[in-house]
C-alpha cells in the first residue's frame, strides 16, 4: 500500500475499548487489553484501528462526554500505557486513529463548570450555547428543539446566586453541552488538542458528529422538533450541516498537511457524516476538507439488490467524483449488528441473517475505497436483544425509558475463549463480571473457536482481507455494474475480478463459469445460491 495514500483503500477495525479486552479484572476493557489484542488484529489482516473515546469522562455516554481531551481516563489506563500501545501498533505496522468529539463535551469539563459559575453574557458562557428562556420568568426553553436522545435539547441552570437562570443547549444528553463554534476560543482549543495527539504519533482522527458543530445563529424553532429523536439521526437542518462547518474541516486538514509535510506520512480525517444525500456527503470530502466520511447508506439499505445497487452507484458518482474514495461501513457501535438486522423473525434460527451478513461482508470488501469493520463483526456476533432493563446503560434508555434503538446490544464485551462468561474477556477471577452481561450462546462465537473453524466468519474476513491486499483489481479503483438476473447484484473490478451477490432465496446462474475464488457460503460451479456472495477471476 502506498505509504503516502494509505487511507484510500485501508480496512480499519473499530475497537470499542471498554468491550474489547480487560487487562485488570474490573470487567471493563482498557488500553492494555487493546495492546494485548493487536496480534489478533494483525493476523486478521486489517490495516489499522480506530479507538473509541478513552479520555477522562463521567461516562454518561460511554466516553462521548469528554471532560479532558488530553489525557486517559483511569478506567482505561494512562498516557504511558497509550504510548506503549502506539509503540506496539507501530511494530506491527498498524495505523491508529483516535475518536475526537468536537460537537459537545462533558458537563464536568472545566470550561463548562466555569460557564456555570459565570454570569449571563460572560466570555465563559460564550463557549457554549446559553440563552434566556421564553415565557414568564424564562420558564420555557429558548426554542422547541429536541435532543437526539429524547426530550428537550435544553436544560435550565441554577445561577450562582441560587435563582433559576439561563438554559444551555445539548443535542444529546443533558450531560453533553454543545460547544459554540462561533467562539474563537473553541477553535484554538481544538487546534491544541489535535496537535497534542499528533505529536504522540497518531495516524488521524475519526470525527464524531462531523456535520454538527454549528447551529443556526438565531436558534429558531424547528418545523419538526422531534425529528432527531424520532429517527435517531441528525436531520434537524437548523442544528446540523450548517455551511460554516466546512471551514473547520479545511483548517483541520491544513493542520494534518502540516504534519505530513514534515515526514511524508499522511494523517487521516474521517468524519461521521449523516446528511440526506450522497451529493451533500460529497461536500465534506472535497480535496481541502476531510479525507473521508463514513457512507452510512450501505449500512441503512434494506436487503435488496436494487437498493444496494442504487446506493453503490450514487456513492461512486458523487463521492468518488470529488477525488476522495468512498468509506464503506456495515456495522458500528451505534447500530444493530448485521446478523440480526438482516434476519427475519419468521426464520429466526435458520441462519438467514448470518448468511446475508457474510454475503454483505464480501460485497463491502470488494468495493472500491476504504472499509471499516466493527469489533465482533468478524466473529458474526448477533445483537444481544434481551439484556435486562437493570443493566442497560444507554442514555437513550435513561432519558426515555424506551428500549427502541438502544445501543447496548451491540456493545456487549467480546468473547475470546471458553464455555462460560466472561469468555476470556477479563483477566480477573473466574466469576469476574463484564460491564454488560454476555449471553451463554456467546461461547459459539469465541475467537478461539472461530480461528479453529475454517468455515467461520473470521476466516471469511481474513481470506477476503488477504485477497484484497494481493489482488491488484481490489482496493482503490473503478467499478462497473454488470447485467444480472432479478435479485442479483454483480459488478467487475479492474476488468478481471467479478463480485456477485444473490439477494434472493433461490439459486441463480453464476455470472462466471467455474469455481469462485472466494464465496460466503457453498457455491457450486455455475450456480450462485441464495443469500450468497462470491468472487471470481476472469480470463482476459
Amino acid at each position: 500500500m502506498n505509504r503516502h495514500r494509505w487511507w484510500r483503500d485501508a480496512v480499519i477495525y473499530q475497537v470499542y475499548v471498554r468491550s474489547f479486552l480487560d487487562s485488570t479484572g474490573d470487567g471493563i476493557g482498557d488500553l492494555a487489553g487493546v495492546r494485548a489484542g493487536l496480534p489478533y488484529l494483525k493476523k486478521l489482516g486489517v490495516d489499522g484501528i480506530w479507538l473509541s473515546p478513552f479520555y477522562p469522562s463521567p461516562q454518561h455516554d460511554h466516553g462521548y462526554d469528554v471532560a479532558d481531551y488530553r489525557d486517559v481516563d483511569p478506567l482505561f489506563g494512562d498516557l504511558a500505557e497509550f504510548d506503549r500501545l502506539m509503540s506496539a501498533a507501530r511494530r506491527l505496522g498498524l495505523r491508529v486513529l483516535l475518536d475526537i468529539v468536537p460537537n459537545h463535551c462533558s458537563s464536568a469539563h472545566p470550561w463548562f463548570r466555569e460557564a456555570l459559575a459565570s454570569p449571563p453574557g460572560s466570555a465563559a458562557r460564550a463557549r457554549f450555547h446559553f440563552a434566556d428562556g421564553r415565557g414568564p420568568g424564562g420558564e420555557q426553553p429558548p426554542n422547541n428543539w429536541h435532543s437526539m436522545f429524547g426530550g428537550p435539547a435544553w436544560t435550565r441552570v441554577t445561577e450562582p446566586d441560587g435563582r433559576p437562570g439561563q438554559w444551555y443547549l445539548h443535542m444529546f444528553a443533558a450531560e453533553q453541552p454543545d460547544w459554540n463554534w462561533r467562539a474563537p476560543e473553541v477553535h484554538a482549543e481544538f487546534d491544541r488538542i489535535l496537535r497534542f495527539w499528533l505529536d504522540r504519533g497518531v495516524d488521524g482522527f475519526r470525527i464524531d458528529v462531523a456535520a454538527g458543530l454549528y447551529k443556526h445563529p438565531e436558534l429558531p424553532d424547528s418545523d419538526d422538533p422531534e425529528a432527531d429523536a424520532r429517527t435517531r439521526d441528525s436531520v434537524n437542518p437548523l442544528a446540523w450541516n450548517q455551511p460554516e462547518v466546512h471551514g473547520v474541516w479545511r483548517h483541520w486538514r491544513a493542520v494534518c498537511e502540516e504534519y505530513t509535510a514534515r515526514d511524508g506520512h499522511e494523517r487521516l480525517l474521517v468524519g461521521e457524516v449523516s446528511v440526506p444525500t450522497a451529493r451533500e456527503h460529497a461536500h465534506y470530502v472535497r480535496p481541502d476538507e476531510l479525507h473521508q466520511a463514513f457512507f452510512f447508506d450501505l449500512l441503512s439499505a434494506p436487503w435488496d439488490a436494487d437498493a444496494f445497487a442504487k446506493v453503490i452507484s450514487e456513492a461512486m458518482q458523487d463521492i468518488a467524483g470529488t477525488g476522495s474514495t468512498v468509506t464503506w461501513v456495515l456495522n458500528n457501535h451505534d447500530q444493530v449488528r448485521t446478523v440480526t438486522r438482516y434476519g427475519e423473525p419468521a426464520t429466526e434460527g435458520s441462519g438467514l441473517g448470518a448468511a446475508r451478513a457474510r454475503a454483505a461482508a464480501l460485497l463491502m470488501l470488494a468495493l472500491p475505497g476504504a472499509s471499516y469493520v466493527y469489533q465482533g463483526e468478524e466473529l458474526g456476533l448477533p445483537e444481544v436483544v434481551d439484556l435486562p432493563d437493570d443493566v442497560l446503560t444507554d442514555p437513550i434508555y435513561r432519558r426515555t425509558g424506551n428500549r427502541a434503538r438502544i445501543r447496548d446490544g451491540c456493545r456487549v464485551p467480546l468473547p475470546w475463549s471458553g464455555q462460560a462468561s466472561p469468555f476470556g474477556f477479563t483477566s480477573g477471577a473466574a466469576d469476574a463480571k463484564p460491564w454488560l452481561p454476555q449471553p451463554d450462546y456467546f461461547a459459539e462465537y469465541a475467537t478461539d473457536r472461530a480461528l479453529a473453524d475454517t468455515r467461520s466468519f473470521w476466516h471469511l474476513y481474513r481470506d477476503g482481507l488477504q485477497l484484497r491486499r494481493e489482488l491488484p483489481q481490489l482496493g482503490e479503483g473503478t467499478l462497473r455494474m454488470l447485467d444480472s438476473p432479478p435479485g442479483v447484484l454483480a459488478f467487475t473490478r479492474g476488468g478481471a475480478l467479478v463480485c456477485a451477490v444473490n439477494f434472493g432465496a433461490t439459486p441463480a446462474p453464476a455470472p462466471v463459469p467455474g469455481t469462485p475464488l472466494l464465496s460466503s457460503g457453498p457455491c457450486p460451479p455455475g450456480v450462485l445460491p441464495g443469500s450468497t456472495a462470491a468472487w471470481w477471476i476472469t480470463e482476459h
